[in-house]
């Protein structure tokens, strides 16, 4: 018991250690003067609550869905409110302001008094103007996300908190990591892979500590996420497809201009880091059941064992596979929806860039996760007959 609770302490004591280190790390790539791209000089976005609707002149033209029934957010809606709101952050907290809400599907709010939105303050001389941005719906996504982490939590118990630990761990990687090392100039695609390695160990530890199964686990993982990249570089060479062909490129080269950004490689960077998830799972499953199979028949060689793993595998390539595919694929619906409308002709869609692209994430990531299960299952066959 002494032992276990000494492992315990042990582990978390080096995660807490590392973790300091990592943010301690962030916070300097983080300390970065950025280029101002617009000017923000006299405009402050503040929360504000309506209190008062002064006029409005809205021109609703309804949409019917395909059950025939007409709702409030299927309006196509034209026009502009003027409103009354009391803003709640900010200078000028507390005060009641004249404003204009323009409602489109992107941007404004259908007001009525009470509703909570963000609005825009300019000021510029004596002249204050206030414009209703969106709903504040920033609440409503912490509260969803709170319960998605509760959920976690109490399905997995200690090992759902840990999981919860590891993807909050992961996205401030990404957002006070991989972000800064960018903007710094750093190749998109060695930022990402240096994510993907402190990641990929940080995770592992979290859920196995450094035992001969997480670190088989964890050489398996960024192999098969370098090479879901390297498959997928290669595909964009003999498809002539490159970071340049995606959408918003103008916004980006223009980035990339003003700033040390690599736009050309965020592409490739996009597919190392969404490819991690689903290598990391096959990777943990392949190597947790080719050890567990060891500890109940010591006898089995290395041949034999590969062959286990090679078994458990199969199963996992099939759904994770379908896993990537879709998820590229639900992230393309609105092009699918767009050229199936119109009626493009097959070799117009076959070179589009949009589906070439599609095509050669979903491929590379799903090659990924194929080879990581012989990889991960040779690394654990012999590391375990070898007492490696």
């Amino acid at each position: 018991m002494c032992r276990k609770r000494e492992k315990i302490v042990k582990k978390i004591c080096i995660a807490i250690i590392s973790i300091a280190l990592i943010i301690a790390f962030g916070i300097s790539l983080n300390n970065v003067e950025k280029t101002e791209l617009q000017s923000t000089d006299g405009r402050d976005f503040e929360k504000a609550t309506v209190t008062e609707i002064v006029s409005s002149d809205y021109s609703d033209s309804t949409s019917k869905d395909y059950d025939g029934s007409v709702g409030e957010d299927d309006s196509v809606r034209a026009g502009q409110q003027q409103i009354k709101v009391k803003i709640r952050t900010g200078e000028h907290k507390g005060e009641i302001l004249d404003a204009t809400s323009s409602s489109s599907y992107m941007y404004g709010a259908r007001c009525r008094i009470g509703t909570k939105v963000i609005v825009i303050i300019s000021e510029s001389d004596e002249l204050t103007t206030v414009s209703v941005y969106n709903y504040d719906r920033g609440n409503q996504l912490y509260m969803i996300i709170a319960f998605f982490l509760i959920v976690l939590v109490l399905i997995g118990g200690f090992k759902g908190f840990k999981s919860a630990v590891g993807l909050v761990f992961t996205f401030c990687c990404i957002l006070f990591v991989f972000m800064p090392l960018i903007y710094r100039g750093v190749s998109p695609i060695f930022a990402a892979a240096f994510v993907v390695i402190i990641t990929t160990v940080v995770v592992m530890y979290l859920i196995d500590g450094f035992t001969a199964k997480s670190i088989c686990a964890i050489v398996g993982t960024i192999i098969g996420v370098v090479l879901a990249a390297v498959f997928a570089f290669i595909f964009g060479k003999i498809c002539h497809i490159s970071g340049y062909n995606v959408d918003d490129i103008e916004s980006l080269i223009y980035i990339g201009e003003m700033t040390d950004i690599k736009v050309g490689e965020l592409m490739f960077a996009g597919i190392l880091i969404s490819a991690l998830g689903a290598v990391m799972d096959v990777a943990m499953s392949v190597a947790s059941t080719i050890n567990e199979i060891h500890d109940k028949n010591p006898k089995l060689d290395t041949k034999e064992l590969f062959k286990s793993g090679i078994n458990v595998g199969k199963d996992m390539m099939g759904t994770m596979s379908n896993t990537l595919i879709l998820a590229f694929a639900g992230g393309s619906i609105n092009t699918f929806v767009y050229i199936y409308s119109y009626n493009y002709q097959y070799y117009q869609v076959l070179d589009m860039y949009s589906i070439g692209i599609e095509i050669i994430q979903g491929i590379s990531a799903t090659l990924g996760v194929i080879l990581t299960v012989p990889i991960v299952s040779a690394i654990s066959a012999v590391a375990l007959k070898k007492n490696i």
